[in-house]
């Protein structure tokens, strides 16, 4: 039997509430599974406001519109992130300004901030990596000292908290993802975390499209109109009913993922101590969803040997992201500031293993194998 990196869940209530959606004769957006889902995720990251979009990518853009982002206005971020971190403000015309990341989290590394501040910058973007959150507290600080507005890139961190705090709940936006490849999934789909009550009227306008429908259905005004800029990053009601029954199991499907993260991690300790690879840090201050669980190999060699040997095996492990610095798209729309020694290093020796609900039958034989590849 081949096992793929992933492989999408479904909790068994999923057809029968698209069913639903159709008897309701609402299939376009903001439906009763819609405004479920809304209910849901305000709950849960205590934000002030959330709205789901077509993908975390949309819920970026959105936040670079409520932003106003002017071309040459900078944002700094990482750049070992997917490329929608970057894109969403570069249609905006704005400047992504990549930092280095952390050797231990592999997220950006906090101390590097403020030395690329200009005059230009306008906000942070943060990306939480593998569910683990950034030191969100120095950030934050940074940007209170500057003026400037943070969001948060939460596409890996739903169900993480950074102090206790939800990921996504503590810069002025956060964006989520709800596809296939994340914890709790839609095939597609994202959201947007207002936590600033002052943007959630212009939240909502500009997700519909810049007109204030969404008052217009609430009865605060006679008709609705065209107000502000904006597009149409509605989901349908079809996908919010996929993801209200993936809600409806989030906590039992985030336990099966951390039990198998947990045992990932005990395999790896004594291969740690040889010196054969390093496993993922998580700091005592955060805790994670098990969104992913990775390895960080000796070099490229090494790591291409290892996802060859699982490969020939029928096992699907992959690397990530190639740096958006290097890139063509990066190196024209955005700068690097300083040195990104760390995030070339990462990008050549990472390697992520599959982990999803279901896998749990294959785990003696995706160890043993991989076991096997790094006896060499």
């Amino acid at each position: 039997m081949k096992i793929p990196f992933n492989r999408p869940f479904m909790t068994g209530r999923e057809l029968w509430y698209i069913a639903q959606a159709h008897a309701n004769a609402h299939l376009s957006g903001d439906g009763p599974f819609t405004k479920r889902c809304h209910a849901w995720l305000e709950q849960e990251t205590r934000t002030k406001k959330a709205l789901l979009t077509q993908s975390c990518t949309a819920a970026l853009e959105m936040s670079a519109l409520m932003l106003d982002l002017q071309p040459g206005d900078e944002v700094i971020m990482p750049s070992f992130t997917f490329v929608s971190t970057a894109n969403a403000f570069v249609l905006r015309g704005a400047v992504p300004v990549f930092v280095d990341i952390r050797k231990d989290t592999l997220n950006i590394d906090e101390r590097l901030i403020e030395a690329a501040i200009t005059p230009r910058t306008k906000a942070i973007c943060v990306v939480h990596y593998a569910g683990v959150s950034c030191e969100m507290d120095p950030i934050m600080d940074i940007a209170a000292r500057h003026g400037i507005a943070v969001i948060e890139d939460a596409a890996q961190g739903i169900f993480s908290r950074y102090n206790g705090r939800p990921l996504g709940s503590i810069g002025q936006f956060g964006a989520l993802s709800f596809h296939e490849t994340k914890n709790v999934i839609s095939g597609e789909g994202g959201a947007l975390l207002v936590n600033d009550p002052a943007g959630v009227e212009r939240a909502e306008i500009i997700r519909e499209k810049g007109t204030n429908r969404s008052k217009f259905f609430r009865g605060q005004v006679d008709k609705y109109t065209w107000v502000d800029v904006g597009s149409s990053y509605l989901p349908g009601e079809i996908i919010a009913a996929f993801l209200a029954a993936q809600f409806e199991e989030a906590e039992a499907i985030t336990a099966r993922r951390l039990a198998m993260w947990d045992r990932y991690h005990a395999w790896a300790e004594p291969l740690e101590r040889a010196g054969r690879l390093r496993r993922p840090i998580v700091p005592d201050n955060c805790t994670h969803n098990a969104h992913m669980y990775y390895l960080l190999l000796d070099d490229l060699a090494d790591r291409t040997h290892f996802i060859e040997t699982l490969k020939a095996k029928d096992i699907g492990a992959v690397f990530h992201y190639i740096p958006l610095h290097s890139s063509p798209a990066g190196m024209k729309y955005g700068r690097a500031h300083g040195g990104m020694s760390v995030t070339d290093s990462i990008s050549d020796r990472l390697v992520r293993m599959p982990l999803w609900c279901g896998l749990e039958e294959h785990m003696d034989f995706v160890l043993e194998t991989a076991s096997a590849a790094l006896a060499r």
